[in-house]
């Protein structure tokens, strides 16, 4: 989930209201420091170092970091003719991104025309994410958007009894399955590959990336299209369901405790592609400055 997109409490999807008396605003932008050490890395070079990044949340969108002109790399940012407007921020300019050998192209913007309401952001840049060869957070690689604070993921181990079927066909039985939470998402449920009949999984083509588990392959079942998935090996945070199967209660039959499982509306997963064609080797690679 996250603040402002998916079901969060500020995306126009969101599944909980703020009890207020009036209705607010439709669109709602929120900023804060990031507080952490951000790095960006383009050809090779470390364009941009800063302990004073600026986190803008807007509705439907990834977050996005704002980095001080003063803590980018000189000579790196080169004005282009490109303007727009942020339906929210007013005008804004775009810029060549240029180090060493390289360029790139409307890579990185910034809002020249902030109402003061908007301070927060002024003198700030933002660098177009899959433009840039890498984000990083002190020395570890951040894939797929900048980290959001208010995205949370439980896992928790449970001995109730997990069924999958598809017609007369049981694909999945454990009274060991692990459960996860993730902020604003549907419960998905982990059964170990020992409890699944894998003759029954047919692994496709195409893995979808979430920046907080890694990278998931997926299985057709019973001639089902995509309806499982593991992460073969999910990052450090999420390690316990590595290897593990989860069902689509969607596409296949999932049964809790004899009671079958259903998504609840507006629970839908928005999936990610995979960025840049990212590979695992890639993203357990830490370049030293």
């Amino acid at each position: 989930m996250g603040l402002s997109w998916q079901q969060g409490p500020l995306a126009p999807g969101r599944v909980g209201r703020f009890l207020v008396p009036d209705p607010l605003p439709e669109r709602m932008l929120f900023a804060e420091p990031l507080r952490r050490r951000m790095r960006v890395r383009f050809g090779d070079t470390w364009i941009a170092d800063s302990e004073d990044v600026v986190l803008l949340h807007e509705p439907g969108r990834y977050p996005v970091a704002y980095f001080p002109l003063g803590d980018i790399a000189a000579d790196v940012l080169q004005p282009s003719e490109h303007t727009t407007r942020h339906r929210d921020l007013g005008p804004t300019s775009w810029y060549t991104v240029h180090a060493g050998t390289r360029s790139r192209q409307r890579a990185a913007w910034q809002h020249t025309g902030l109402a003061d309401h908007a301070g927060e952001l002024k003198g700030r840049v933002a660098f177009a994410w899959r433009a840039m060869d890498a984000f990083y957070e002190e020395d570890e690689r951040i894939v797929g958007h900048a980290a959001d604070n208010y995205h949370r993921i439980d896992i928790r181990r449970t001995s109730r009894h997990l069924v999958v079927r598809s017609g007369d066909q049981v694909i999945a039985d454990t009274v060991r399955p692990l459960v996860l939470y993730e902020s604003g998402f549907a419960t998905r449920w982990y059964v170990p590959r020992a409890d699944v009949d894998t003759s029954a999984l047919i692994p496709v083509e195409g893995r979808t990336f979430c920046p907080y588990k890694g990278l998931a392959g997926y299985y057709d079942v019973a001639g089902i299209h995509r309806a499982a998935w593991s992460y073969e090996d999910a990052w450090t945070e999420a390690g316990r369901i590595s290897g593990l199967v989860s069902f689509e209660p969607d596409e296949v039959e999932v049964y809790l405790d004899g009671i079958r499982l259903r998504l609840e509306p507006g629970q839908t997963v928005v999936p990610h592609g995979v960025d840049r064609n990212l590979a695992l080797e890639e993203t357990n690679t830490v370049k030293q400055p």
